[in-house]
Formats: C-alpha cells, sequence, structure tokens
C-alpha cells in the first residue's frame, strides 16, 4: 500500500491559486472549449468521413460512451481523494509514486505538444482569412507569435477572466454550428432526412476503426475538470458535473452535426465530397443551406475557436506544471501564483516561452506548419492523453478494489474503460499514419516519444528516493 505522504510545509498566500473563481457551468466552458468543437468539425471532421465513411458520426459516440465510462471511477477518485492534479494525482494514489511521477511528466509533454502544435495551424489560419478578408500576407509565425502573447496574457489575469472569455467564444462557435444544423433539417437534407448512418452497413466500414484516433483526440483535455478543483466552488459537485457535461455535449453535439453535413451531401456523394476538398466541405454546405452569410461568420469563429482552445490549454498545462513543482519534480520557481491574480503565473510564462522556442524554431527551418508542426508535434500528445487515460482506469480499479468503499458499478465501469481504452489505444498506434501522413520510420519515433517520457519520470522517481527521500514522499498532488 502506498505510504502517506508527510505533512507539507505551511504554503504561502503566493502558493495558492484563486478559490471559489469557478462553478461547473465555468469549469464546463474552459474544457469544452480546449476541444475546439467548430475547428474539430471543420477542419477533422471531413478527414473522418472520408475514411470511415458515412458512418463516421458513430465513430464520435462510440468514443463518448468510453469516455464515459472512464469519467465513472474518475470523478469517483476526485471525491474521494481531492486531488487536484487529475491523471498524476490518481496514477500516484492506485500505482504509486514512480508510476505517478512518469504520468505527471507525460501529461505535462502530453499537454504541451497539443497545444503547441496547433500554434501552426493558427498561424495558417489566421493567414489565409487576413489575406481573404484584408489583402494582407504575413508570415503564419506573425500570427501564431501574436497568438502565444494572448494566451499568455489571459492566462496571467486568473482563471476567472479566461473563463468568461472562453464562455463567450465557445457560445459563438456552437451557435454557428446549430445554425448549419438547423439549415440541413429545415431543407430535409439532399434525399430526405435518415439514420442509415446509423445501420450495420454503415456501422460495418473498415474506415471506422482508422478514425477512432481522431473521435477520442476532438474530446481532449475534458478530464481536465479535476485540474482546476483548488479554483472550483464545491469542487466534490461542480467537477463531476463539469466532466459529465462535457463528454455528453461533446458526444452528442459531435455526432449531431457530422450526421447534419452527411444528410446535407447524401449517402451517395458524402465520401466522396470530403475526400476532394476537406477544408472546404462545411463551408459549401453553410452555403448551400443558409447562406454565404454563414459562411462568412464560420470563417472568422473557426480562427476564434483555435485561439479559444489555445488559452485552455494553456491553463491546464500551468495547473499541471504548478502541482508538479510543488511536489518537486518541475522547477520550484514555476511553484509560485501571481501576488495579484492568484495564477499560476511563473508556470504560464515559461509554457509560453516553450511555445515561442518550438514556433521559432519551426520557422526558421522554413518547415510546413500544418504537415509538420501541427501534426508531426500533436501526434504524441494525442497517444499521450489516451496512454495516461488507460492507465488511469487501471489506478482506479486498483485503488477502490484496495479501499473497497464504493458501488460494485463504479468499479466495474471502471473496468470496462480500461479495456475499451486499451483496444482504442492498440488501434491509434496501428493507425497512426492517418494522423501524421509520414513515412514508417518518423511514426515509430514519434510513438517511442511517449512511453521514453514516461520512463524519465519513473527514472526521476527512483533517483529522488534515493537522494531526496522527502521530496519523493511528496509525489502525487494529494492532500
Amino acid at each position: 500500500m502506498l505510504d502517506p505522504a508527510p505533512p507539507r510545509p505551511a504554503q504561502a498566500p503566493e502558493d495558492h491559486l484563486k478559490a471559489g473563481a469557478l462553478g461547473a457551468t465555468g469549469i464546463t466552458a474552459m474544457v469544452v472549449a480546449a476541444a475546439a468543437p467548430l475547428t474539430v468539425m471543420a477542419g477533422i471532421a471531413p478527414l473522418a468521413i472520408s475514411i470511415g465513411g458515412i458512418g463516421a458520426p458513430a465513430g464520435y459516440l462510440a468514443a463518448a460512451v468510453v469516455l464515459a465510462l472512464f469519467a465513472v471511477g474518475f470523478t469517483t477518485m476526485t471525491r474521494l481523494t481531492g486531488g487536484a492534479g487529475a491523471f498524476y494525482s490518481y496514477i500516484t494514489l492506485g500505482l504509486g509514486r514512480s508510476a505517478g511521477a512518469g504520468a505527471g511528466l507525460l501529461a505535462v509533454v502530453s499537454y504541451n505538444t497539443l497545444q503547441i502544435g496547433v500554434y501552426g495551424l493558427l498561424g495558417t489560419q489566421f493567414q489565409a482569412a487576413f489575406v481573404r478578408l484584408a489583402g494582407v500576407d504575413l508570415p503564419w509565425w506573425l500570427y501564431a507569435v501574436a497568438a502565444i502573447a494572448v494566451v499568455w496574457a489571459l492566462g496571467r489575469r486568473g482563471i476567472d477572466v479566461g473563463a468568461k472569455v472562453l464562455g463567450v467564444l465557445l457560445a459563438a462557435e456552437t451557435a454557428i454550428l446549430a445554425v448549419l444544423v438547423v439549415g440541413v433539417v429545415a431543407h430535409g437534407g439532399h434525399d430526405g432526412l435518415h439514420l442509415s448512418t446509423f445501420s450495420p452497413s454503415a456501422l460495418a466500414n473498415p474506415g471506422l476503426l482508422g478514425i477512432l484516433g481522431f473521435c477520442f483526440a476532438a474530446f481532449a483535455g475534458f478530464e481536465s475538470t479535476a485540474l482546476y478543483r483548488r479554483e472550483a466552488r464545491e469542487p466534490d459537485r461542480s467537477i463531476p458535473r463539469a466532466t459529465y457535461a462535457a463528454v455528453a455535449f461533446l458526444g452528442l453535439f459531435y455526432a449531431l452535426v457530422v450526421w447534419a453535413v452527411v444528410q446535407a451531401v447524401g449517402d451517395a456523394g458524402v465520401v466522396a465530397a470530403a475526400g476532394a476538398d476537406p477544408v472546404g466541405l462545411f463551408f459549401t454546405v453553410m452555403d448551400t443551406y443558409v447562406g454565404a452569410w454563414a459562411s462568412h461568420v464560420m470563417d472568422v469563429l473557426v480562427l476564434t475557436s483555435v485561439l479559444a482552445s489555445q488559452i485552455a490549454f494553456h491553463n491546464a498545462i500551468n495547473r499541471y506544471s504548478f502541482t508538479l513543482a510543488q511536489d518537486g519534480l518541475l522547477p520550484a520557481a514555476m511553484a509560485h501564483a501571481h501576488p495579484r491574480f492568484a495564477s499560476p503565473a511563473r508556470a504560464g510564462a515559461a509554457q509560453s516561452v516553450l511555445a515561442l522556442v518550438v514556433v521559432a524554431g519551426f520557422a526558421l527551418a522554413g518547415a510546413d506548419p500544418y504537415r509538420q508542426l501541427v501534426l508531426l508535434v500533436n501526434t504524441p500528445g494525442a497517444i499521450g492523453v489516451l496512454l495516461l487515460q488507460a492507465i488511469t482506469a487501471v489506478a482506479v480499479v486498483v485503488y477502490l478494489h484496495r479501499h473497497g468503499t464504493v458501488r460494485p458499478g463504479v468499479l466495474w465501469a471502471s473496468v470496462g474503460a480500461t479495456v475499451l481504452l486499451t483496444v482504442a489505444l492498440g488501434v491509434l498506434v496501428r493507425h497512426v499514419a492517418l494522423l501524421t501522413a509520414a513515412p514508417t520510420s518518423t511514426n515509430v519515433v514519434l510513438v517511442a516519444v511517449v512511453p521514453a517520457v514516461f520512463a524519465v519520470g519513473v527514472l526521476l522517481a527512483r533517483v529522488l528516493r534515493r537522494r531526496r527521500p522527502d521530496l519523493y514522499a511528496r509525489i502525487g498532488g494529494n492532500p
């Protein structure tokens, strides 16, 4: 059994984040915005349709069901343990401090790769929009650097300011997708409205397995609800509510929107249309069923969607880094909060500098911001998060079985989540080329990065156990 950690030293005011700043609605907005629904739908869903066929909406529902099972044990751990480190805390409690250190380091690296890689997408989207709307053609990296500055400034001002901004941006991108659905339904689609997308023949398409990586990645960051425990009002209630709300909303909304696009183009032509013009598919549907004005609005909201995602991921990364720094796994300087805004400002500054260095490196190398910065940098993050979810599910099973303090249904839900997440991880790794469009040698390296980072964290914990047992005993971020 894991030995209890020694009492922590009394914390100074600068060691505390802003308590009571977020309710369930604010937390839900943070994690749903991180998923960037409009960016996922307009930018990734056409690829899912072209590979998975008309059954693609079912892929998003399947991912939602698996993650809902995962959330049962995950939110139970939040209530039972009070841990604010999410994956890091729960894996420590279930599997020990060495595994927890590996998980903490992998979480920080995975979230950073997901966030920093998307600056390539943001830069290309803003570059294209300014050319189209204003006739101004500036390098993509200028927009990425400007976004890094905006994200840093909002993160520094505190979680409540970021939540308000994200709430507005999320409402706007959700509304424009709802307009698209209403337009398609009101016009009866291409061949009349039907549910053939959920028929056995559609679900038997082997391409559905290939798109599971896209589907799970579309929920990226939903589990970061637990990271806001220190800043949440009534965390034992607000965090579970926000977690379930995020999974339910994203799963149902994604499936509905993709179903509407299939109805708009028709079963016979949608796969070819998505393959021929994946970037323009959603805009074409919007033009046809709603009007050019809505397409222009969506053009702008795609930009705010990806910016909102960057803000949300920045906040999640900072809270992971803040917790790991308090426990001695990252430099202690990152464990101090801003004296006025009570935000993890030093962790935020470090993350922003790292993003700036990576973006500058790709820009100086003349790399393609989408095919290289987005696809190659994001891939280890997507694999890492799914691996962390699978390991967390195992840790939950071990912890709940050991303590025997919950209903059997919670334990069996966690067992089911463990099996299904492991299968999904295997499918993602097997089909990783669909995410990267890179040669096999590159894909092997990208996949290998994930266990390598985990191993480094385990090794660090072993070193601390020998040389700094006081820091080793604090691993886990649990009270």
